[in-house]
C-alpha cells in the first residue's frame, strides 16, 4: 500500500492513491494502442486520456474515452466475479500450493545435502594430501573454500526464504460466512451512498490488476480486465454514435432488415430479432422500431397504410366534416359561423365533437345560411 501510495507521476509505475474523483478506475487504465498508463481528465466529464506520447513527442493524443461507459461495464464484471465467491476453490488452491512448496522444499534440502557432501569431500581430500606437495595442497584448499562459500550462500538464502515465506491463510467458518455475505450484499450497496468513491476504488483494486481499453471504430470500445489472479475478461462496450452509417455492422443490419421486411415482419418484430442477434441502434444498446423504419424508408419499403376506422357517434347525428361534405363547403366555413354565432351548437360530452342532427330540415337550414337567406 505504501508503494502504491507513492505517486510516480513521470514513470506511472504505481496505481497511486484512491481519491474522491468520479472515475472509478483511476490508476488502473492502460491504453490498448501504445501500452502507456492513461490519465483522468475532469474538465467537462470524466475521461480517460493517453497523453504520454503527446507530452514526449508532441503527437496527437492517442485516445480520449469517456470514463462512465467503461466504469459501468467494469463494475458489472467485478460484481459478477464477486457474487459466486468460490471459497472451496481457494481451499483447494492452498492445498495445491502447499504440495508444490513441499516439493520445492525437498529439492532445496537435497541441494544443501549435496553441497555439504562436497564440502566434506573437499576437506577429506585436503587432509590426506602430502604437505610437501604445495601445488596440489593449494588447489585442494581452493576447492574446499569454494565449496564452503557455496554452502554458506545456500544456507543463508534458505534462511531468508523461511523468514519471508508467508503461511497460507486458512479460512475459518466465520470468515467463509462473511465472504459469502459480501458477494450477496455488495451489489445492493454499490449504487447507494453507503460506500464512498475512495472505498469503491479500493474494492475494485482488490481484484483488478489493470484495465486495457482500445477504441475500435467509432461505435465500440474493446476492454480487457486483467484480474489479480491472472485471468482476463474481454468486454465489448458499445458507444453512442450520431448516425446509422457510423455503426460498424450497419451494412449487415441493413441487409437483415430488408430480408425480415420481405418476410412480412413488423418493425417491432424486426427490432426484437436484431437485438437478439447482437445489433443495436446508434444511441441505444438495443434496436428500436424507428431505426428499422428509417432503414426501410431509405430503400423505399413502405407498409400499406391502414385507413382509420370511422369514429363512433350517437345515432341520428353527423359530424361537422360529414355535414360540410353534404353542403359542399369546407370545414372552415362551418367553424367560422359557429365562432361568430350564426350557427349555435355545442360539443358532445362523450366524443368532444360538434354533432348535427341528420335529416332534410337541418340541411335546408344550412343551405339557406349558405345562400345568405337565413
Amino acid at each position: 500500500m505504501l508503494k502504491e501510495n507513492y505517486a510516480e507521476y513521470e514513470c506511472k509505475q504505481t496505481r497511486g492513491v484512491a481519491r474522491s474523483g468520479a472515475a472509478l478506475l483511476q490508476g488502473l487504465v492502460y491504453c490498448g494502442e501504445c501500452g502507456h498508463k492513461m490519465t483522468v481528465q475532469y474538465k467537462l466529464s470524466p475521461r480517460y486520456q493517453c497523453t504520454q506520447l503527446h507530452r514526449e513527442y508532441g503527437v496527437p493524443i492517442c485516445q480520449n474515452i469517456r470514463a462512465d461507459q467503461v466504469d459501468a461495464r467494469v463494475v458489472e464484471a467485478y460484481l459478477a466475479a464477486l457474487s459466486p465467491v468460490e471459497l472451496d476453490i481457494y481451499v483447494r488452491a492452498m492445498a495445491a500450493k502447499k504440495e508444490a512448496d513441499a516439493a520445492q522444499d525437498r529439492a532445496r534440502q537435497q541441494q544443501l545435502e549435496r553441497l555439504r557432501y562436497q564440502v566434506e569431500l573437499a576437506r577429506r581430500q585436503y587432509s590426506k594430501v602430502d604437505p610437501d606437495n604445495r601445488l596440489v595442497a593449494g588447489e585442494l584448499e581452493r576447492r574446499w573454500e569454494e565449496a564452503l562459500r557455496e554452502l554458506r550462500k545456500a544456507e543463508e538464502t534458505e534462511a531468508e526464504r523461511k523468514e519471508a515465506s508467508a503461511v497460507p491463510f486458512m479460512l475459518s467458518a466465520e470468515l467463509k460466512a462473511a465472504f459469502s455475505e459480501i458477494g450477496k450484499k455488495l451489489p445492493e450497496l454499490w449504487p447507494t451512498e453507503a460506500l464512498s468513491r475512495e472505498q469503491k476504488k479500493a474494492l475494485l483494486r482488490c481484484l483488478i490488476e489493470k484495465v486495457v481499453i482500445r477504441r475500435v471504430g467509432r461505435d465500440r470500445i474493446a476492454t480487457r480486465v486483467v484480474w489479480r489472479g491472472g485471468e482476463v475478461t474481454e468486454i465489448d462496450i458499445p458507444v453512442a454514435v450520431g448516425a446509422l452509417t457510423a455503426l460498424s455492422f450497419y451494412s449487415e443490419m441493413e441487409e437483415r432488415v430488408i430480408e425480415l421486411f420481405r418476410a412480412s415482419k413488423t418493425d417491432e418484430e424486426i427490432a426484437a430479432e436484431l437485438t437478439k442477434a447482437g445489433y443495436r441502434s446508434p444511441m441505444k444498446e438495443q434496436v428500436i422500431a424507428s431505426t428499422v423504419a428509417k432503414i426501410r424508408w431509405k430503400h423505399g419499403l413502405h407498409r400499406t397504410q391502414r385507413r382509420p376506422k370511422p369514429r363512433r357517434i350517437a345515432a341520428g347525428y353527423v359530424t361537422l366534416p360529414q355535414m360540410a361534405r353534404s353542403l359542399g363547403v369546407s370545414d372552415h366555413w362551418i367553424y367560422e359561423r359557429i365562432k361568430n354565432g350564426q350557427i349555435k351548437v355545442s360539443k358532445d360530452e362523450k366524443t368532444g365533437l360538434y354533432l348535427f342532427p341528420e335529416g332534410e330540415e337541418m340541411l335546408s337550414a344550412l343551405r339557406g345560411l349558405k345562400a345568405k337567406r337565413r
